[in-house]
């Protein structure tokens, strides 16, 4: 099966006011009837960065996701309130439901953008750049849903070095297909996409033995990232008692834009 030609044209399809029904571009690896977290996520960080551009507000600087359910590959509904706004930033919180029922709540910081003239010689500066770019690393592919489509139908994938699912390594990650047709993905929708990955890229465990969710997504930005292309470099940490953390430096063609971090849940599969 050619899953790109196959596939959905967008992740989501509208559904009238703040309502949109997923698509088959959205499942996941952990059960054939829900999504991967990252396009939710992402479609709801599009809603945030709306309400905040409409105060003049065009950089999301954090968006924090608490995954309460598994998200189902249905109708869902996003719903969006200003907690505080200043001059230069704004608080917001929203929620993500699906059959009369909360499955995710979040909140997120929005940026006024200034220029600003830095001194020369700070540290960490200028900022890292990526490790190898999108043109020079190779394909990289999901072990999963490789005869359906699903996630990995949505994004392109390249290796900048490490292997997906096999322990720390820097993932490049490209939309083939945009969250609502007709619309060119904004910058939080590209990180979020790719950022919900960082664990089951960095995995350290056998994806075919063990479950390791993440429960949530915390993404900070310290600016709007430029470009198609998303890079994920990734690690996996696991505790003694079934927790863990899969932490990311986030980086786009030019240079650093932010990190992310993920607390995960493992249990062995049935």
């Amino acid at each position: 099966m050619n899953t790109v030609q196959s596939a959905p044209a967008s992740a989501f399809v509208p559904a009238g006011e703040g309502r949109w029904r997923a698509t088959a571009l959205t499942r996941g690896p952990w059960h054939p009837d829900h999504q991967h977290a990252g396009p939710p996520i992402a479609l709801v960080g599009r809603v945030i960065a709306q309400a905040a551009a409409a105060q003049g507000l065009t950089h999301v600087g954090r968006l924090t996701a608490n995954l309460l359910r598994p998200v189902p590959i249905a109708e869902i509904e996003v719903s969006v309130r200003e907690d505080y706004a200043g001059r230069n930033c704004a608080h917001y919180s929203a929620v993500l439901s699906s059959g009369g029922k909360e499955v995710a709540r979040f909140t997120a910081l929005a940026q006024r953008e200034v220029a600003l003239a830095l001194p020369e010689g700070l540290p960490n500066h200028p900022l890292p750049r990526p490790p190898r770019a999108p043109e020079d690393s190779p394909p990289g592919r999901f072990p999963f849903l490789r005869d359906e489509i699903g996630y990995p139908s949505l994004v392109e994938t390249r290796v900048a070095y490490g292997k997906i699912f096999d322990g720390p390594c820097a993932i490049w990650f490209r939309l083939r297909h945009p969250l609502l047709e007709g619309e060119t993905p904004g910058p939080i929708e590209r990180v979020a996409v790719a950022a919900d990955s960082s664990n089951g890229i960095s995995a350290i465990l056998d994806f075919r033995r063990y479950a390791f969710v993440n429960y949530d997504l915390t993404i900070n930005l310290l600016r709007r990232p430029e470009g198609e292309w998303i890079l994920i470099e990734a690690a996996t940490f696991l505790g003694p008692a079934s927790g863990g953390l899969a932490e990311a430096r986030i980086y786009d063609a030019v240079g650093l834009v932010g990190r992310c971090t993920q607390s995960l849940a493992l249990r062995r599969r049935e």
